[in-house]
């Protein structure tokens, strides 16, 4: 393992570095925590041995930007002048354990031992979680099929960053819980997550929320008011349908973005903040780009990941595991027993096209149980239209083309392959009928245009 001492007692650096490296650990020594910050970049340390009392920067400040920069990274503090206030505010940041000077190596030896091992477990755990994940979906979000498991891996990939996500999609296949769980499984999970709807808003009320305002910033404004995402700051804002956001604007967050502070709405003094955002849309903001209607610098802003989202229709792997989970959920609100599915329900509901995605399935399913009587749901529980659709899964539906080549060939077969009498039933000429068997590999060869 790679361990670092930070202490500007040249002696007490010696003395950690020859007792850790006799562990069989790398062991790097710095005077002060600027130094040692100044490596952190680039070096990788498992365990760091952190003074408190540091020229410049002090150990507490140095522990928090270790925490920032490297969350897995463990640090045992180290005073001669211990306190109990000042160990819980150690351990409060993020502090492995909190040692009072003069150190007694087996007690360094025995906690550099524990403090490896918990790091070693996390990772573990957090492997396993990874592996797991795709077998049957991921918190709330539900998936087994190859479409969905390509999005856990970006996700995975993606959510330790504090890089910008765009997450596109159609309405109702779960971008918000696409932009939830990358929070979750960020650095930034402890800290706020904020979501708002940018569409079928002012631009007056969009910025009154976004940035807030101070009092007499208008009429009405009898008190300050702390914006969005002021009260974000160091989580996460998630901007849902930001293709409908007015070019004014559009302008106005680009701002946000690159400067990373806000102004409240008559104020005059700017307020730094520490925000990931994260966009969607059920737009293809590319095209919207192209004509006119979004900003390009804001598109690349927001583009840095992009996660697509697959339709239900494109991902039928997932009704099954999808429509279990809702059960199990409704179930519960409504304190009822249903155990599973007729055979024809089952098939109406594997065989519908969902326009409205998972948020269509999860209202049928809802509305299902809530109606049901037995603890088997019928296709009498299921939607009117949704049972039409059942009578024929629109994986079979032809196209008019198909429809057109099976009608030819029925009529062909009725005349006895007899050219002039199926161009009279079907109303076409010769040449025409002729065409279309060419077309679709009807035509026999030979003369048979009696």
């Amino acid at each position: 393992m790679r361990l670092a001492v930070v202490d500007d007692e040249i002696i007490v650096q010696k003395r950690l570095q020859q007792a850790l490296a006799k562990e069989g650990h790398q062991v790097s020594t710095y005077g002060a925590g600027e130094l040692f910050l100044q490596d952190l970049g680039a070096i990788s340390f498992d365990l760091v041995f952190l003074d408190v009392i540091l020229p410049g920067i002090n150990g507490m400040e140095t522990l928090k930007r270790i925490k920032a920069l490297t969350p897995d990274t463990e640090v045992i503090l180290m005073t001669g002048k211990a306190s109990l206030d000042a160990a819980i505010e150690a351990v409060k940041l993020g502090a492995f354990h909190y040692l009072a000077k003069p150190l007694k190596l087996e007690e360094v030896r025995l906690l550099a031992a524990k403090a490896l091992e918990h790091r070693r477990l996390l990772a573990e755990n957090r492997n396993l979680k990874a592996r797991l994940a795709p077998l049957e979906g991921w918190g709330e979000l539900i998936g087994v099929s190859p479409a969905m498991k390509e999005v856990f891996a970006v996700i995975r990939k993606v959510a330790p960053l504090s890089c910008q996500v765009l997450i596109q999609g159609e309405s109702g296949t779960g971008k918000e819980l696409v932009a939830r769980l990358i929070h979750r499984e960020s650095p930034r999970a402890d800290n706020p997550f904020v979501a708002f709807n940018c569409a079928g808003f002012t631009d007056e009320l969009i910025a009154s929320e976004l940035f807030g305002y101070e009092r007499g910033a208008f009429t009405g404004a009898t008190a300050t008011k702390i914006g969005i995402l002021e009260t974000a700051h160091q989580g996460t804002v998630f901007m849902d349908e930001i293709g409908d956001m007015s070019p004014g604007m559009q302008a106005k967050l680009l701002r946000v973005l690159q400067e990373q502070q806000i102004l409240r709405v008559g104020g005059n003094k700017p307020i730094q903040l520490d925000l990931r955002f994260i966009a969607a849309s059920n737009k293809d903001l590319k095209r919207e780009v192209k004509e006119g209607r979004f900003r390009e610098d804001l598109f690349f802003r927001l583009n840095v990941v992009l996660i697509t989202l697959p339709s239900l229709r494109d991902r039928q792997e997932d009704i099954a595991p999808l429509v279990r989970n809702f059960l199990a959920k409704y179930c519960r609100k409504f304190g009822k027993k249903v155990n599973g599915l007729e055979a024809e329900a089952r098939e109406a509901l594997l065989n519908y096209a969902y326009p409205g995605n998972i948020r269509e399935l999860e209202n049928i399913i809802e509305r299902a149980v809530a109606l049901a009587e037995g603890d088997i749901l019928t296709l009498a529980d299921l939607p009117p239209d949704l049972r039409e659709f059942s009578v024929t899964p629109y994986k079979e539906w032809h196209t008019l083309e198909e429809r057109e080549q099976e009608y030819i060939a029925k009529i062909l077969a009725y005349t006895g392959h007899n050219i002039g009498q199926t161009a009279r039933i079907l109303s076409l000429p010769r040449t025409t009928l002729w065409r279309k068997m060419r077309k679709y590999g009807l035509a026999r060869g030979g003369s048979e245009e009696n």
